[in-house]
């Protein structure tokens, strides 16, 4: 990924030399092309790099803007690029658990939540499966129960995966949503508090397979898990 980027505050060659140092220093930066005479840079880059970042790097006498690209037009590219996985993989299980439904003559929410979980915890599980200990290093990272005991990073796996086979065979689904509300409860806390403390980590939800930073998108997964389950009890008892 390439962009031009106009700097103003560039005097000598000297500031130019500073200029480049800075922005080479930029992680994700692999090469850097600045201009003295027409006041520009020329950033090579392994994903998009937010502006301010850029301009956090630089001394506050050079002023950096972009050219040629909207700023929140190329943050958005690079956002859905990094999710793109999660993304997909919600949106297959989706479209499959609906054609489930609208194939048959009453469409029956209730069923589509247990075929939409099944789903979530059948494909999530697998793909941590991959690599079970590479799984099991990210998530001792910032889940609180496997931070005391290692062993629940690889017994979680194995929950998700029974999970995923209960909702499908539609197994006790009481049982089912309460151990579904406790343990995806328990994970939410480690990842709320990455989030909220700002932690660059990687998400273990898909494993090691895709390298994906904690972020609210990973707080929405556990949250619509619990939800559902929530939901799905509440009718159960009402």
């Amino acid at each position: 990924m390439v962009h031009q980027y106009q700097i103003t505050g560039m005097t000598c060659g000297n500031c130019v030399a500073k200029v480049k140092s800075a922005l080479l220093m930029v992680p994700n930066v692999s090469e850097v092309e600045v201009s003295k005479e027409s006041g520009s840079a020329t950033i090579t880059m392994e994903k998009h790099i937010a502006l301010n970042v850029l301009q956090n790097a630089l001394d506050p006498k050079y002023q950096i803007a972009a050219l040629g690209h909207t700023e929140m037009t190329e943050q958005a590219k690079s956002w859905f690029e990094t999710y793109k996985p999660v993304i997909l993989i919600f949106a297959y299980i989706l479209v499959i658990t609906l054609l489930i439904q609208f194939s048959r003559s009453v469409f029956d929410w209730m069923q589509w939540m247990e075929h939409f979980m099944a789903g979530f915890f059948l494909v999530f599980s697998f793909f941590k499966l991959l690599n079970i200990k590479g799984f099991a290093e990210s998530y001792q990272m910032y889940d609180i129960v496997a931070k005391q005991f290692k062993g629940w990073a690889y017994i979680y796996v194995f929950i998700e995966l029974l999970l995923g086979l209960a909702f499908l065979l539609n197994f006790n689904l009481v049982i089912t949503n309460l151990i579904t509300l406790l343990v995806m409860s328990i994970s939410i806390i480690g990842v709320l508090q990455s989030v909220l403390n700002k932690k660059k980590i990687q998400c273990a939800c898909l494993g090691d397979v895709f390298n994906l930073p904690m972020s609210t998108v990973t707080i929405i997964e556990d949250a619509l898990m619990i939800g559902m389950s929530a939901v799905m009890l509440l009718i159960h008892f009402l």
